[in-house]
């Protein structure tokens, strides 16, 4: 019997080789940078093709940098690596009186004011660093500042594989030959590029903005790192003035004509999967990173816009330029007219536009809203019955398990999904199943998986997934 994997009469191919191996890694996100480690330590030859010039995405790239606590396999070990290394920054309530319910606050705006927390992250080029080398010692072969373009595909119908994907290098257009691929992109490119079945970004929208018949997906954002900000007189005059949110600020600034129109929209009313996150963005969005007096802010692409980034060209140009725009013009309000900023800098501005709401690829089961509520269990279980607490079901916890069918996309018989890229609809991916740690642990589960296939000679569709990983 041939194995369905084995390609020896392949025609010669119409774009120079750069590289052949078992497995082909599309983007080194979480997704796809464990991916490529487990499946490299599983035995398998591995090669990654990484649009930017380290690994990490949103989380080094886009400057996210959120730290948790270690969920188990590859993200247990990049946590206390990174801990290892001096990559984490933990800053507390007694480091920043103050922050706890915070209006201003990214991530404690919610707790009491004055109560307990603790909020870690990693420093997003050191955290990049160490990635990389954990890369190389695995025997990963990397393409950095290599865009992915296209897929060539063999077979036809329902039963098709693909045979190269091609990449844009310094070298120009080259091909990588692989056995299996895995989508790390994020945004589904692979999938999108090979002829998969997709949903586009954009969902169920809310009944207050669907006048225009646009359809709008979860705006995106572009973080980016302010230092030299001493949050104690921003705090006192807070306090001082009643004006928790900056707004008797932010009026004075606009009636000076010291701020753009797009810049601090009001949010929109919304009953949908969004809640009151990322509706326009009504005041100072911030967390501190790296260390004291270092704060990473949020720029979301304005809602009105309804840009879908991740498939539209023009799109994503006009993301770049204006969320550029707009942090230069949030970083003059800062320093001019709110004290404590005014020796503030910018010490970084992100290489990653975050795309929240992208493609959603139809796999051989789509997870849904009602599997988490139904709380359904699966005999090809990924994971062990997990805990999540959905914010939009009015922050309600459910345990579910997820299958391994979700990883597996419609019509393409040597693709593996991961992250954000998994066969999921919306409100599931938004809410609670695009995190550092889930991405993390999807991508180890498509490594092994395709290396598991590998050995056993079969595609991944035909893998007997039987026994959770976590």
């Amino acid at each position: 019997m041939p194995n369905p994997l084995d390609t020896p009469a392949l025609q010669p191919s119409a774009t120079p080789l750069a590289a052949e191996a078992d497995i082909v890694v599309i983007g080194a996100g979480p997704g796809g940078f464990a991916a490529a480690l487990r499946a490299a330590r599983e035995g398998a030859s591995v090669v990654v093709v990484e649009k930017y010039d380290m690994p990490g995405g949103v989380h080094t790239s886009g400057l996210q940098g959120a730290a948790n606590k270690g969920v188990g396999g590859i993200h247990t070990e990049l946590m206390e690596r990174f801990d290892q290394e001096g990559a984490i920054y933990t800053v507390t309530d007694k480091d920043l009186p103050g922050w706890a319910g915070n209006p201003i606050s990214h991530y404690e705006w919610y707790l009491p004011p004055d109560g307990t927390f603790s909020r870690s992250s990693f420093n997003p080029d050191a955290a990049g660093s160490i990635m990389t080398r954990m890369l190389e010692e695995a025997g990963v072969k990397t393409f950095y500042g290599a865009a992915f373009a296209d897929v060539t595909l063999e077979g036809q119908g329902d039963r098709r594989s693909i045979r190269e994907a091609i990449i844009e290098t310094a070298s120009g257009r080259r091909a990588v030959r692989g056995k299996i691929f895995i989508d790390g992109s994020g945004t589904s490119e692979v999938v999108a590029r090979a002829g998969a079945p997709f949903v586009r970004g954009g969902g169920r929208q809310p009944q207050t903005v669907k006048q225009d018949g646009q359809t709008r997906p979860i705006p995106g954002a572009l973080l980016w790192i302010m230092s030299g900000i001493d949050f104690s007189r921003t705090w006192a005059y807070q306090q001082r003035e009643a004006d928790p949110t900056l707004a008797k600020l932010i009026a004075k600034a606009r009636k000076a004509g010291d701020i753009p129109d797009d810049l601090y929209r009001p949010r929109l009313a919304d009953e949908g999967v969004y809640g009151k996150q990322y509706i326009g963005h009504p005041t100072v969005d911030m967390s501190p990173i790296q260390g004291p007096g270092t704060f990473i802010l949020w720029q979301n692409v304005p809602y009105e816009w309804a840009l879908h980034m991740d498939d539209d060209g023009e799109h994503a140009s006009r993301a770049r330029r204006e969320l550029r725009r707009l942090i230069d013009a949030e970083a003059a309000f800062l320093k001019k007219y709110v004290p404590g900023f005014e020796g503030a800098f910018i010490v970084h501005v992100g290489r990653y536009v975050g795309i929240r709401d992208g493609r959603h690829p139809l796999g051989e089961y789509v997870f849904s809203i009602e599997d988490a509520r139904e709380e359904r269990r699966f005999p090809d279980a990924v994971t062990a019955p997990m805990t999540k607490t959905f914010f939009w079901d009015s922050y309600r916890k459910y345990t579910f398990e997820v299958p391994y069918r979700c990883f597996l996309p419609r019509t393409i018989d040597n693709l593996l999904l991961t992250g954000a890229s998994l066969s999921f609809t919306f409100e599931t991916i938004f809410m609670v199943m695009r995190n550092f740690p889930w991405c993390t642990q999807t991508g180890e589960i498509a490594g092994y998986a395709a290396a598991q296939a590998l050995r056993l000679g079969v595609t991944p569709k035909q893998f007997p997934w039987s026994k959770p990983m976590f």
